[in-house]
């Protein structure tokens, strides 16, 4: 970059960092963005196909069970004349079902095997941790998928537009596939729209849903049971459960509930049913051929912006993964996830908790009874470093063959994760299960066990090294670990306690006092610009408290180093969130998305810090100054 054009680092810290780096960047064409967390998991997808192909080949071998029928899916999955012979053919038996089905009762009837054999339903239904006591499972009632990938795009006419005519467009080359003629394909997308217009007036939006500790409002199966009707809620789980039934389920949105009746009754019974045929083909597209394949991923693509549909090995690749996460995850885990990096990781996770016990007891707005329960959560907080011990036995029970065709053996392992799915309901919790696999590059806090989890898919640079400098690594993951801890206290984890219950856990004042400040971080973001579209800041704010700790933990380490490297720390900061994406991909994640757009939390959050004004400089004629009364400093 010459002199000329250089962008000052206390103007724009981002785009001085990262400027050279997004003009030499090129977005894989099956992919709508690239930065550093698509960088490596680039990286980890072009490692674990060429063992894949070594596996194939009998020159690699593993120790972890599940991975034989996790290459023999694959094996079959790279077998695309086999499955372009198919076609849509192996889903026609299910379809035909689905079509012959005359009325309400008809479909009740049918409705459990219709479930376990992945027809979509009016409502999303799974079985996650119990709220009021974590040690056991609740059912839970979701909204359906919707055509639009927001509720508040059904009120912007341009964009439900567009948006419409590519999913019509889709939806008019997938049904060519199927064994409808011409007029009934006419009529039955027809009737699917008509169908989710109906559904898009009582459903969530992400913004809701991103507030999820309203999303659980306990209400008895016999009342839930008799406002869903003529859908028969009561028999699918006395079908499942028989004596077993749970009497009391979780609803996340009452609003669906309350006004089912005016989107499935008997004048809307045919139009719904239209909608399931139609919603069951994308359902088990993955299943059938290469080319359906595309065709249905051909929606997504288009709003994300991305051009291109990946190529058979990757495709096959991204479908096993999917499949047999976990046994893949362990097995990246051991292979290429060093005990050296992980115990120096695992310290830095206790010096993080250590200085945030240190930082809760010097808090100025809490009590001392909540500042005693905030501790304790604090040191109960469980770590999961790296890669777990074992995955679920259920990836033990597949047993996949030979014979099976691909479309055969992907159904039976859905068939048996929804099996599996609705059977937790009768378990205890199993705190040790992880909520994302080992080659994953993400991270995450678990508010129902309390628990933080950093897979060994993430702990490569930028975001961490074993041999970059502490600061570094303090400004990459050092960030990202506070940042999870930190949603144990946001807006959300704030009201579950140190088992994952929910439960008022504050003193009422004190609880007050950080609304308040939670309003001001709601303040600081909300109305900022960016790519013509404004932020919410009431939608990204748990994420915002969250990032605002991680950084402000991790610079209070960074003062007990001897002449520590603050423009160190500021710098690969910048580089984790580096990032080049599509437009139409960057403007649908301003609308989808609970988490600010990379470049801004680059350079919002060091802005609250005098360390960030000190390490280059930074004055009030600076464009990434901000005047100390505006500073936000919460945890």
């Amino acid at each position: 970059m010459s002199k000329k054009n250089e962008v000052r680092i206390q103007d724009d810290l981002y785009q001085a960092i990262n400027a050279e780096w997004i003009k030499g960047a090129k977005i894989p064409s099956d992919m709508p963005v690239t930065g550093s967390f698509m960088e490596i998991d680039r990286s980890i997808e072009e490692t674990l196909m060429a063992d894949f192909d070594a596996f194939l080949k009998g020159k690699k071998s593993s120790d972890v069970p599940a991975m034989a029928d996790a290459v023999r899916l694959y094996k079959k999955a790279l077998d695309n004349g086999a499955r372009e012979n198919a076609g849509m053919k192996p889903l026609f038996p299910l379809l035909d079902k689905i079509k012959a089905i005359k009325s309400i009762d008809e479909y009740n009837a049918n409705c459990k095997d219709l479930l376990f054999d992945r027809v979509a339903m009016p409502f999303t239904f799974d079985v996650i941790e119990d709220v009021t006591d974590t040690s056991k499972r609740a059912f839970m009632i979701f909204d359906p998928q919707t055509i639009l990938p927001d509720k508040t795009l059904y009120d912007n006419t341009a964009a439900k537009t567009m948006m419409m005519l590519f999913f019509k467009k889709m939806m008019k080359k997938l049904l060519k596939f199927s064994p409808l003629d011409k007029a009934e394909q006419k009529k039955y997308l027809e009737d699917t729209i008509a169908f989710d217009e109906l559904i898009s007036k009582k459903v969530l939006s992400r913004a809701e849903m991103s507030d999820f500790v309203k999303l659980f409002n306990p209400m008895s199966l016999a009342e839930v049971a008799e406002k869903v009707l003529p859908y028969d809620l009561k028999g699918l789980l006395n079908k499942i459960y028989g004596d077993k039934t749970p009497q009391e389920v979780n609803v996340t949105n009452p609003t669906i509930i309350n006004g089912f009746h005016e989107i499935l009754n008997e004048n809307t019974f045919e139009i719904f049913l239209h909608w399931t045929y139609v919603w069951t083909i994308l359902k088990n597209a993955e299943a059938l051929s290469k080319k359906i394949i595309d065709v249905a991923n051909s929606y997504t693509n288009a709003i994300a912006g991305v051009k291109k549909n990946p190529d058979l090995k990757k495709q096959a690749y991204r479908l096993v993964t999917a499949l047999y996460d976990q046994p893949i995850g362990i097995y990246y885990g051991r292979m290429y996830f060093g005990e050296e990096a992980k115990a120096d990781v695992i310290k830095l996770v206790h010096t993080i908790i250590d200085t945030y016990k240190l930082r809760m007891q010097k808090n100025t707005f809490l009590s001392e009874a909540t500042k005693e329960r905030a501790l304790l959560k604090l040191s109960t907080m469980k770590v999961k470093m790296g890669y777990p011990d074992h995955y679920d036995e259920l990836f033990d029970t597949l047993k996949l063959t030979d014979e099976e065709s691909y479309f055969d053996a992907v159904k039976k392992i859905w068939r048996r994760n929804a099996e599996d799915k609705f059977e937790r309901l009768l378990k205890p919790t199993d705190f040790t299960e992880w909520g994302m696999p080992a080659h994953m590059i993400n991270a995450m806090y678990d508010p129902f066990k309390n628990d933080i989890t950093f897979p060994a898919g993430i702990l490569q640079k930028p975001f961490y090294d074993l041999h970059q400098k502490y600061e570094e690594n303090l400004g990459g993951i050092g960030i990202i670990i506070g940042h999870e801890i930190s949603h144990a206290f946001d807006t959300n984890g704030s009201h579950f306690d140190e088992n994952g219950c929910k439960r008022d856990w504050w003193q009422e004042e004190d609880f007050k006092k950080f609304e308040a400040l939670a309003k001001n971080m709601v303040e600081q973001w909300d109305g900022v610009e960016y790519h013509g579209v404004k932020i919410r800041g009431d939608f990204v704010v748990g994420e915002n408290i969250a990032d605002n700790g991680g950084m402000a933990v991790t610079i209070d380490i960074m003062h007990t180093l001897d002449n520590p490297d603050f423009k160190a720390y500021f710098i690969n900061d910048a580089k984790v969130w580096r990032q080049k994406a599509k437009e139409s991909y960057t403007k649908l994640l301003l609308t989808i998305d609970e988490h600010s757009p990379a470049e801004l939390r680059t350079n919002i959050p060091p802005r609250n810090f005098k360390e960030w004004y000190e390490a280059f400089d930074v004055k009030e004629t600076d464009k990434m100054y901000l005047a100390e009364d505006k500073r936000i400093n919460i945890w």
